[in-house]
């Protein structure tokens, strides 16, 4: 299942770099390159309507700035991104044992807290549980919204008020 084109750029980049970031992880490809295939071939409605283009994997109306700064930010601080996500699962669970696409999200989302203030922490967890659950199950974005909430609120305690 994919997540329905909404017209909104930004949501759009997040989308692919969370789609980017998987198929960087599946192939080996560097992000880089996987970020080159899709600026060439995957983003923008093309010739086709936005809808079918969307369910062919392209991505229409993505904000490639955007794009190519999560890909870049998770790249160059995959180490950063993944101890974050790792230090706010439960203790039984690893890194490894989530669904491909929900480290992609994690990532993603990561990647976008550590870089900067902008945008809002809250932008940055709606924005990833939106397409979190254009791709897994209900329970399994109920345990993301709890580790991207948790996350946001250690990265960025003072957009929460008290910090926790």
């Amino acid at each position: 299942m994919r997540p329905k084109p909404t017209g909104r750029p930004r949501t759009g980049a997040r989308v692919a770099a969370v789609q980017a970031l998987f198929q960087s992880e599946q192939t080996g490809e560097s992000a880089e390159t996987v970020a080159h295939q899709f600026i060439r071939h995957r983003i923008g409605a093309g010739d086709a309507a936005a809808q079918e283009a969307f369910e062919e994997g392209r991505v229409p109306l993505a904000h490639i700035p955007l794009f190519e700064a999560i890909l870049k930010a998770a790249a160059t601080r995959s180490e950063q991104c993944d101890a974050e996500i790792r230090a706010h699962l439960a203790k039984d669970w690893t890194l490894e044992r989530l669904d491909p696409v929900l480290r992609a999200v994690f990532r993603a989302a990561a990647a976008e807290l550590l870089n900067g203030a902008e945008p809002p922490a809250r932008v940055v967890i709606n924005e990833y549980l939106d397409i979190a659950r254009g791709f897994l199950d209900e329970e399994t974005c109920r345990f993301a919204n709890g580790v991207l909430d948790s996350m946001a609120h250690t990265l960025r305690p003072a957009e929460f008020g008290a910090a926790r």
